[in-house]
């Protein structure tokens, strides 16, 4: 069973445009991300799945640079741009990303993964009910279910969030949901890149922690945030965005 991680990732962010390529210790954030998901022993290949626009050139450029999978599909469509890029790699499983979570834990990727393939489920992920921060999503479930979920539905919203339709139809599909221990039980605390506020943070946060461990985890983090509230308050008031 080959388990491929996709990144969902395109230059014309609303928020912040081309936030997936602004730079944190001299390097694109989504490099930082694979280079972070390079170490998740789960997973066989990491596929970048962007858009045909010709301002998304620079991410193919960025795949190719780094020795990795992409593909490029539809702007509106990520559903389907997910899937052709799972099929296209030759992918059983999808572990679900997008470009605005450069600090994610490849151990809690390795926990989802461990977790999904342990309960023989058709998705698992760590935002049923969301503990850990925002920045840290991670979803699991098998390419064929994606195609089951493009076959049953048109509907825009359901083909622009690619997981929506599966895990707000448990009738259809088996759930199981993963939740963070105590000490990283920190659901309203914000590690996602989307506004200038949020790049200061991750910023601050590669900066301060990435030069003693490139991988450094999620509790580590929280930490770090914790023992600086200066920079902790820097996005704290930014409204994330809900489907």
């Amino acid at each position: 069973m080959k388990t491929v991680a996709t990144i969902e990732a395109r230059m014309t962010s609303s928020r912040l445009p081309g936030k997936v390529l602004l730079e944190a210790e001299g390097r694109p954030m989504l490099e930082l991300m694979v280079e972070r998901l390079r170490a998740v022993p789960e997973l066989d290949q990491i596929v970048i799945a962007t858009t045909v626009n010709a301002t998304d050139d620079p991410i193919e450029a960025l795949a190719r640079r780094l020795g990795i999978g992409f593909w490029r599909g539809s702007e509106e469509d990520v559903l389907m741009r997910v899937l052709d890029a799972a099929r296209a790699h030759q992918a059983d499983v999808i572990v679900e990303l997008t470009g605005d979570c450069p600090l994610i834990d490849p151990a809690l990727v390795s926990r989802t993964i461990q977790a999904y393939r342990k309960s023989k489920v058709d998705y698992c992920s760590n935002i049923l009910k969301r503990s850990w921060p925002i920045g840290m999503d991670t979803q699991v479930f098998a390419t064929e279910v994606l195609a089951d979920v493009a076959r049953r539905t048109d509907d825009a919203q359901d083909h622009e969030h690619v997981s929506l339709y599966i895990y707000r139809h448990p009738e259809i599909y088996s759930l199981h949901g993963i939740e963070a221990p105590p000490p990283e039980h920190r659901p309203g605390l914000r590690l996602t890149l989307d506004t200038r506020e949020d790049l200061q943070v991750i910023r601050a946060l590669f900066a301060a922690l990435r030069p003693a461990d490139p991988v450094f985890p999620v509790g580590r983090m929280i930490e770090w945030l914790d023992a600086h509230p200066e920079v902790a308050h820097v996005n704290a008031t930014v409204r994330h965005r809900h489907v």
